[in-house]
């Protein structure tokens, strides 16, 4: 008998204009950090910072990379999230005003996928989530 297993899935992935995007703000910038928390207004949206701008501790969880830029969420805010891919995009508009992205007209928004059963063992069984 042979037993069916899943990849551990990524927490997080950027879609094509969000990677675009990533790679213009490194040249710019140089390394580039995200982090998003649970709180209002500029607080709920992705924030990009020079990477060690903004200092994590243990109230942030590491989901893993976009574009080779580590992307942080705030532990809170994880546990509502854990379920879901996280998927980095660009829209038209104005970001944050602390955001690297905000001079170029557009900004980071975050979509979300819920995981499959599947994946939710596989991240359970890799110690990702728990619950």
């Amino acid at each position: 008998m042979t037993i069916a297993t899943t990849a551990v899935p990524l927490q997080v992935t950027a879609t094509a204009a969000a990677l675009s995007l990533i790679d213009r703000l490194r040249a710019a910038h140089g390394d580039i950090m995200f982090h998003q928390s649970g709180g209002c207004c500029d607080g709920s949206s992705p924030m990009c910072y020079p990477l060690g701008e903004f200092l994590t501790g243990d109230q942030d969880v590491l989901l893993g990379t976009v574009g080779g830029a580590p992307f942080y969420i705030g532990r809170a805010q994880f546990e509502y999230w854990k379920h879901t891919q996280i998927i980095l995009d660009v829209v038209p508009g104005r970001g944050g005003m602390f955001s690297l992205e905000g001079p170029e007209g557009v900004r980071f928004l975050t979509r979300s996928r819920v995981f499959t059963d599947d994946e939710i063992v596989a991240l359970r069984t890799a110690g990702r989530i728990t619950g």
